[in-house]
């Protein structure tokens, strides 16, 4: 049976059997290429895929999937659904639906040779190797990864989209006499003539190198930098307590503070499915809410939390189409493209420059909000990076951090950690440091 036939078969069903039904399929394919001593130690391609099924039965959702399409999985998925709802009592419902149309969000994007793809892990590999500071390169490599996505219900929602993404890096040890440092990074983008394996290989080298012989950092409370990197990790923790299914467990500090300021007046924080080449931009969310901008924090003051259209009705808010399940899963909340706002008011003087968080999951609490983490960063005086430091904590609230941001930079950059998180520079007046 094709999608299209087990699409119909399920909703017509449904339709017989008196149920409101919404069928999620979802596909993904994974391409892995491993370089390591100049050749390719694993090339690895996997594909899975299936269909999620969401029952409303008497007022009450239930879930099941299935990856197989014959009639026999079908029925067993809808029948598995249709009890779940009356097993478990939770209350749910579907919402009306919309044509959607089919999106292709990819194009061409991940279209080059498989050999072309081969010698760009290599040659990544390759340039590793090209500083004579490095001791062990542990894995330099090319991914990639094709979704496809089609959604439809018995009220009406119809829509599919294809996307995806390409990604280059790898981890290498690098010295300076007894001093020895390991990076690790990824670059990202939705095709793959967009990644460079030798630029690329250069920026670890180099965000690697500038960790050697770093100097241990004294305990006090200095001037923060934010890269990137470190801000979107924050980012992360911080998306927990803007999803409103967060709010309505109890699990958000956020709750009933709507329209109060949380953050500097520099802070603006905004979650945009729309952006043109966004690493997971979508045309419509998983419940086929078309998608859309939304300002989350407009210059630090909280505009809304993030919503399904269970968790805004529940709320009496605006649904901003946020639902997210895979077809395994079932009804959450998620952010897609979401980013701290540039400004261009950042200007280096001193303090420490915070290149890196490690141990996020241990370490932050994503409903207090506080947060004590092992980082790496540098010493920053005049504007200039003068050394590298080590052997030290940061601990705080992100709430208070948020409060305390001084400036932005200008110019966004990317992690992708479930969602994609952007964020430029940011300067942050103190934080506490545990050091030396």
């Amino acid at each position: 049976m094709t999608l299209e036939e087990a699409k119909r078969y399920l909703l017509r069903r449904a339709r017989e059997l008196g149920l409101q039904a919404e069928v999620l399929f979802q596909e993904e394919r994974e391409l892995s290429l491993r370089a390591r001593q100049g050749t390719l130690e694993e090339i690895k391609e996997a594909r899975q895929g299936g269909i999620g099924l969401r029952v409303v039965v008497q007022g009450h959702v239930g879930y099941a999937y299935t990856e197989e399409l014959s009639p026999e999985a079908l029925e067993w998925a809808l029948s598995e659904a249709r009890d779940n709802a009356l097993l478990a009592g939770k209350e749910g419902f579907i919402p009306p639906g919309q044509a959607l149309g089919s999106h292709d969000l990819l194009g061409e994007g991940l279209s080059a040779p498989l050999e072309t793809k081969k010698q760009s892990a290599l040659e990544l590999e390759r340039t590793f190797w090209e500083d004579p500071r490095t001791r062990s390169v542990l894995m330099g490599g090319y991914m990639e990864k094709e979704v496809q996505v089609a959604l439809a219900s018995t009220l009406g929602a119809e829509g599919a989209f294809r996307t995806g993404l390409a990604g280059m890096g790898g981890s290498l040890v690098m010295g300076d006499g007894p001093s020895l440092k390991q990076g690790w990074d990824f670059k990202l983008a939705k095709e793959f003539h967009l990644l460079d394996p030798g630029r690329t290989a250069l920026e670890i080298r180099e965000k690697t190198a500038r960790h050697l012989n770093a100097r241990p950092l004294p305990t006090g409370r200095y001037r923060a930098y934010l890269e990137p990197k470190a801000m979107a990790g924050l980012l992360l923790v911080l998306s927990r307590s803007l999803s409103a299914k967060s709010a309505l467990e109890g699990k958000s500090r956020l709750l009933n503070r709507l329209g109060e300021r949380i953050a500097s007046e520099w802070v603006t924080l905004v979650d945009d499915p729309t952006l043109e080449k966004g690493l997971l931009s979508r045309p419509f969310d998983a419940e086929g809410t078309p998608a859309r901008r939304t300002v989350v924090v407009e210059k630090g003051i909280f505009k809304t939390f993030l919503h399904n259209a269970e968790t805004a009705r529940a709320l009496g808010q605006e649904n901003t189409g946020h639902a997210f399940r895979t077809y395994r899963g079932i009804l959450d909340v998620a952010p897609t493209n979401l980013y701290l706002e540039p400004v261009g008011n950042l200007r280096l003087e001193k303090g420490v420059l915070i290149t890196e968080f490690m141990g996020l999951h241990a370490g932050a609490d994503p409903v207090s909000l506080d947060f004590s983490l092992q980082a790496l960063g540098l010493w920053v005086e005049e504007g200039e990076v003068r050394y590298a430091v080590e052997n030290f904590a940061v601990a705080g609230n992100l709430l208070e951090l948020l409060q305390t941001i001084e400036a932005v930079g200008d110019k966004l950059d990317w992690e992708v950690m479930g969602a994609a998180f952007g964020s430029p520079l940011v300067a942050v007046a103190e934080l506490s440091f545990a050091g030396a």
